[in-house]
């Protein structure tokens, strides 16, 4: 019994654990993401993030991503990010202050990735926003380590 009782809460651990590795956020027309913070497990060696658009605009008029860098290097990051242009998802290419970037996205689109956090320390203040033009100012919301 005390066996099978410290098997299930071994796996319940994981399960939760693993939990704190995944996240979702959505973005619609209006300009808006649906939360302003994002957090993780700390203990996780990878994030897998989804991104959907929840609107019906088209990706031309009103497309969506999901960038993260330091705090610090948002605005430059994201001017950059709208000279790169559309064929680079509006996201510098081999710039080191890009620590993950989706795929750009229209309404009804949703788009994953994973990425490491093993460089991320807890200590330091991360952005997360949106670099399609225009959109960084407004769009863009607190990513933590816990």
């Amino acid at each position: 019994m005390f066996k099978s009782l410290l098997l299930f809460g071994s796996l319940m651990f994981s399960l939760a654990a693993s939990a704190n590795c995944e996240l979702s956020i959505s973005a619609n027309d209006a300009m808006q993401f649906s939360s302003k913070s994002l957090e993780v497990d700390k203990s996780c060696n990878s994030v897998k993030l989804t991104l959907t658009h929840t609107g019906q605009l088209p990706i031309n008029i009103m497309g969506h991503n999901w960038v993260l860098s330091a705090s610090d290097d948002v605005q430059e990051l994201a001017i950059a990010g709208m000279q790169s242009g559309v064929d680079n998802r509006y996201v510098p290419q081999n710039d080191p202050r890009v620590l993950a970037a989706t795929e750009v996205v229209g309404g009804g689109a949703s788009t994953t990735i994973e990425f490491s956090i093993e460089q991320l320390s807890a200590d330091k203040s991360y952005t997360f926003f949106c670099s399609f033009p225009g959109h960084f100012a407004v769009m863009q919301g607190d990513f933590k380590l816990i």
